[in-house]
């Protein structure tokens, strides 16, 4: 692994800060575990869990997990999930959201600096919306590589930057501002393959799902119109959702 040079630090060190003030400022509605589970929600779980085969003995690390949204329904369904996160402020919130009663475990880590004993311990890393907040993939890559037992499989759903809806919803939504997300731009096929290709991962693949926001496709024939509109090829480069895939040789 090279030695970064105290500028690049630096600049991490920055831009984690930033991360960080941005999130732990104030709760974000889209980060917020629920309580009750949404069609919305169990979809992206749903389609990060088949597109990475995951199996409930499968030793998961969820990169960027946050509050736990995404990482509570994951541990309530029974799967051996880790929460990794850059802010302790956001994985306390994560405990007093019920990650402790789940007996969930946390890591304040960069994944860019796995500690040593991750090293090939995982079965699956996953991340549902966080590449995107993540200023250096090729080095971030390069951990999640190293973290991956051989055979382990890389899984993440992002938005889609072709999809116009985004830009709109972050210059309209409170709360959210274009640097905290400008990430988006970067998820593109080139991007990440290249990032997956200088890690030494394998098997790359992209798919995107999904049409309506939350309050048409929680609704059962906004489900259902949903499925159709997805399989039509005019509207495949815009869907607004992700899945990068990967493998470990």
């Amino acid at each position: 692994m090279s030695v970064m040079s105290p500028a690049t630090d630096s600049f991490y060190d920055r831009h984690n800060r930033y991360q960080c003030d941005y999130f732990e400022g104030g709760p974000k509605k889209t980060m917020v575990p629920t309580k009750a589970s949404s069609p919305y929600l169990d979809r992206h779980i749903d389609e990060v869990l088949a597109a990475g085969q995951v199996t409930r003995e499968d030793r998961i690390l969820e990169v960027g997990c946050g509050m736990g949204r995404y990482t509570i329904p994951l541990a309530l369904r029974g799967f051996r999930v880790e929460g990794l996160d850059v802010s302790a402020v956001l994985l306390d919130r994560l405990r007093d959201y019920g990650g402790g009663r789940l007996k969930v475990p946390l890591h304040a880590v960069d994944i860019m600096l796995p500690p040593s004993h991750f090293e090939g311990a995982f079965d699956v890393v996953m991340g549902f919306f966080v590449l995107h907040h993540i200023h250096d993939l090729i080095p971030s890559f390069a951990g999640m590589a190293r973290v991956l037992k051989p055979g382990g499989r890389l899984v993440f759903v992002e938005p889609n930057p072709y999809n116009p809806l985004y830009y709109a919803q972050i210059a309209f939504t409170p709360g959210m501002r274009w640097q905290g997300e400008r990430g988006i731009v970067h998820m593109r096929r080139r991007v990440i393959a290249d990032a997956c290709a200088r890690a030494g991962l394998s098997a790359y693949g992209l798919r995107r799902f999904g049409f309506f926001p939350p309050f048409v496709a929680n609704r059962p024939a906004g489900q259902a119109v949903e499925r159709v509109l997805e399989r039509v090829p005019v509207w495949r480069p815009a869907l607004p959702f992700q899945l990068f895939t990967a493998r470990r040789p």
